[in-house]
């Protein structure tokens, strides 16, 4: 017998979890209003592994209670969601964000409150390397891991001139620049011959298709999700800009933004993403039967990230002998556990998981977009050697 998973809606504030007497706090701060394409999978993905944590007797006896805030989309707003978690809802620890920018400031303040922060989903190299510090771990491949897993690729499309085009704030900053050092250290002579780099969710994607035509590129570069995917390639499929050119898309394969795309989705495209249909592991499989048994729907990528970060949550605080930060920091240095992906770990050197990523290309089925020719890559053989790492990350 175990008690039922509790979910409460108060405001802003969601609270998954059976109540108990003695209760394992996690504070969890997201972008939920402005990124629900993949936050709205996430927060589902968190309440089934919740359930199942607490069903199988929780962590030493106690119940683990995830408290959700919403952060607005702003660095400000997650900032004092977070002192109220600390402060009037006394959680042991900190997780979650998305937006890279709002993850760094998250990270900033568990360092100096001195709070165990597990940043679910940001992207962002700065996480773990040039601004990563002793409190804070990162589930999610960075951005220099998800580049490398396709640079092979680029490499091989043996094209010179190239367009890049992604949104303007950390995340796809960091990816554009990640993208150009790397290829120009396998290709020297290529050439980036235009780069549009949009505002967030607001892409005037008939300028930017223009831009990038203009420029005559032979291969396209994108690190664009979201509405601001969407809007970009059905604008470049009216003009056909996609016609002759090759496109090298970060995040495209994930459901939540190929989805919406249906029939419009373009054929022939290199990405990474979330093939939950062609995933056929033991552990992948478990994950899909119970994640449909439970919402009578498929998951998205956010539902597989939602689910994760709470089973190494579960795993580190099931190692570490209490729930002071320097007890959890000490139990995700090195911590492994299994997972719809395999066996992840989280490095000691730099807090950086082995969550690795599929790998294809993008066709259509049934008016569908999907990834075919998919394979998976181990995200520790895409991370840097370790003198880099101590390079990067100077406080180490």
């Amino acid at each position: 017998m175990y008690r039922q998973l509790v979910c409460a809606l108060l405001g802003a504030a969601v609270s998954v979890g059976a109540y108990a007497k003695e209760v394992i706090k996690v504070g969890e701060i997201n972008s939920y209003k402005t990124i629900p394409a993949f936050l709205d999978p996430y927060r589902k993905g968190i309440e089934l592994a919740v359930e199942q944590v607490n069903a199988e007797g929780g962590i030493h006896g106690k119940t683990l209670e995830v408290i959700m805030r919403d952060d607005g989309g702003t660095q400000s707003n997650a900032i004092r969601e977070a002192q109220t978690l600390v402060q009037r809802d006394k959680v042991d620890l900190l997780a979650g964000s998305f937006l890279s920018h709002i993850a760094l400031a998250i990270s900033d303040f568990a360092q100096k409150k001195n709070v165990f922060f597990l940043a679910g989903e940001p992207l962002t190299d700065k996480m773990t390397w040039e601004k990563g510090n002793e409190n804070t771990f990162r589930l999610r491949d960075s951005t220099y891991m998800k580049v490398a897993m396709l640079i092979d690729d680029a490499v091989a499309l043996k094209k010179k001139r190239w367009a890049l085009v992604y949104p303007n704030y950390e995340y796809g900053q960091s990816a554009a620049e990640t993208f150009k050092k790397m290829m120009k250290a396998r290709q020297p002579d290529i050439e980036f011959v235009t780069e549009q780099a949009t505002p967030f969710n607001k892409i005037d994607a008939g300028s930017v298709v223009q831009a990038i035509a203009d420029a005559k590129p032979e291969a396209v570069f994108n690190a664009l999700f979201s509405t601001d995917l969407t809007k970009f390639v059905r604008a470049g499929n009216t003009r056909e800009l996609f016609k002759d050119i090759q496109v090298v898309s970060l995040l495209t394969g994930e459901p939540e933004y190929l989805d919406p795309l249906g029939a419009d989705t373009p054929k022939g495209w290199i990405v990474t993403g979330y093939p939950w249909y062609a995933i056929h592991t033991p552990e992948h499989e478990a994950f899909l039967k119970s994640y449909q048994a439970k919402f009578n729907d498929y998951p998205r990528l956010g539902s597989l990230v939602g689910y994760m970060m709470v089973q190494s949550l579960a795993a580190g605080l099931k190692k570490a002998p209490s729930t002071k930060t320097e007890d959890l920091v000490a139990a995700f240095k090195g911590l492994e556990h299994m997972s719809p992906v395999g066996k992840i770990t989280y490095r000691a050197i730099d807090h950086q998981s082995t969550m690795g990523a599929y790998v294809g290309r993008l066709d259509v089925k049934d008016g569908k977009g999907v990834m075919v020719d998919i394979r998976y890559i181990d995200g520790a053989s895409v991370q840097p050697p370790d003198e880099e790492v101590r390079r990067l990350r100077p406080q180490q």
